[in-house]
C-alpha cells in the first residue's frame, strides 16, 4: 500500500485501537454441577506403540462433574459400537450413572442439528440405548468446546500424564493399565479446581443413579456369507481367513464392537479382531489350515489332448500355393 515504515512501528501506532476490542470477547463462566447431576463424555486420540507397531488409539473418556472421578478406555475407532461399549464399561466402573451426560455433536450421537431452532435428529441406536439407561442427553453448542471443559482437561491429562512414553503389548494390556491408572493415580491426585481428591469427594457426596437391573444386550450385527475358494471372507471391505474346508459353504458372521465371529454349523467359531480400516487382511492365528484331505475327489484339471483324434480327422490335403493366389485374382467381366 506504499507504507515505507517498519512492522513494529505500525503495531505501536494501531495499539490504541486494538485495546478496547480485547475485552469484547465474553468471559467464560465456570459451571459447577451438584452430586450425581452431570457427567461429560469425549474422545481423545493419540499415537502409541502396541507391540512393535505404532498405531493411533482412541480414548473414550467420562468424567463425573461433581467429584471429577475419571474413566478411560481405549478403542481402535470412535464408532458407535465403541461409544456404546464405553458407556457400559463406565457405568459398571462408577457403579451407576448421572442424571444427565454432556456431549459434543458427533455423527454417532447427532444425525443432524438445526442451530437456529435447536431441533435435533438423534442417531436412533444411540438414543435408544440412552433411553434404556434413563440418561438425559445434553449437547454443547457448536464451536463452544469449553462448555465441556472438565472432560477436555481430562483428555489432555490422560495423554500427557497417563500415556506419555508408554508402550504396551496390545490393546487389552493398554486398557488394564488405564483402569489401574484411573483408580490409583487420577482419582487420588489433588484436583486443581476442587482442591480435593476425586475419590474422597466421590465417597463423601457423589450419589449416582442405578442403571437398569439387566445390562443391555451386546450390540451385534448378524449376517451370512458364502466362503469363497480361497477361504477369505469379505466383511466391511476387509478380508478374514477361515478354515479351508469351509470353502463353498454358508457361514454366519457376527460383528461385535471389537471382534468378528464366523460360525459354521457343527464347528467351533473362528474369532478375529475387528479391523477398523478398509482393504486390510486379517492374520490367521489358529492351527495350520489344511487343504482337501486324501480320499476327497480331485479338483477338475484342464482337458487333456487325445492323439486318437487324428484317426478320425484323416490326412490333410497338400495343395500348391498358386491355387490360393488364383483365388485372390479379380474375376474378368
Amino acid at each position: 500500500m506504499g507504507y515505507g515504515g517498519s512492522y513494529w512501528a505500525l503495531l505501536k501506532y494501531i495499539a490504541p485501537w486494538r485495546e478496547p476490542g480485547r475485552g469484547a470477547e465474553p468471559a467464560t463462566v465456570r459451571f459447577e454441577t451438584g452430586p450425581g447431576e452431570q457427567a461429560q463424555v469425549d474422545w481423545g486420540s493419540t499415537w502409541i506403540y502396541l507391540g512393535e507397531q505404532r498405531v493411533r488409539v482412541h480414548i473414550f473418556t467420562m468424567v463425573l462433574g461433581y467429584s471429577r472421578r475419571l474413566f478411560a478406555q481405549a478403542y481402535r475407532s470412535e464408532g458407535l459400537d465403541a461409544l456404546l461399549d464405553g458407556h457400559a464399561a463406565a457405568f459398571a466402573h462408577f457403579g451407576g450413572r448421572t442424571a444427565t451426560i454432556l456431549y459434543d455433536n458427533p455423527r454417532t450421537i447427532v444425525s443432524s442439528k438445526e442451530e437456529s431452532t435447536g431441533q435435533v435428529v438423534w442417531n436412533a441406536m444411540f438414543k435408544d440405548r440412552m433411553d434404556f439407561y434413563g440418561v438425559t442427553v445434553r449437547l454443547c453448542r457448536y464451536y463452544r468446546a469449553q462448555t465441556k471443559g472438565k472432560v477436555e482437561s481430562a483428555v489432555k491429562y490422560i495423554k500427557r500424564n497417563g500415556l506419555a512414553g508408554k508402550r504396551f503389548r496390545d490393546l487389552e494390556e493398554l486398557n488394564v493399565y488405564l483402569l489401574d491408572w484411573c483408580v490409583r493415580v487420577a482419582d487420588e491426585r489433588v484436583h486443581g479446581t476442587t482442591h480435593e481428591r476425586p475419590s474422597e469427594r466421590f465417597r463423601r457426596g457423589e450419589t449416582l443413579l442405578s442403571v437398569a437391573a439387566r445390562p443391555p444386550g451386546r450390540r451385534e450385527r448378524v449376517e451370512s456369507r458364502v466362503v469363497p475358494r480361497d477361504s477369505y471372507v469379505a466383511v466391511e471391505a476387509n478380508r478374514y481367513p477361515v478354515p479351508l474346508e469351509w470353502a463353498g459353504q454358508t457361514v454366519e458372521v457376527r460383528l461385535l464392537a471389537e471382534e468378528v465371529w464366523f460360525t459354521l454349523s457343527g464347528a467351533e467359531a473362528v474369532r478375529h479382531p475387528r479391523l477398523s480400516g478398509k482393504h486390510q487382511v486379517a492374520r490367521w492365528n489358529g492351527p495350520p489350515r489344511q487343504g482337501p484331505q486324501r480320499g476327497a475327489l480331485p479338483l477338475p484339471g484342464p482337458p487333456r489332448f487325445d492323439p486318437s483324434c487324428f484317426g478320425q480327422i484323416g490326412e490333410v490335403d497338400i495343395r500348391p500355393l498358386g491355387r490360393y493366389e488364383a483365388m485372390l485374382e479379380p474375376v474378368q467381366p
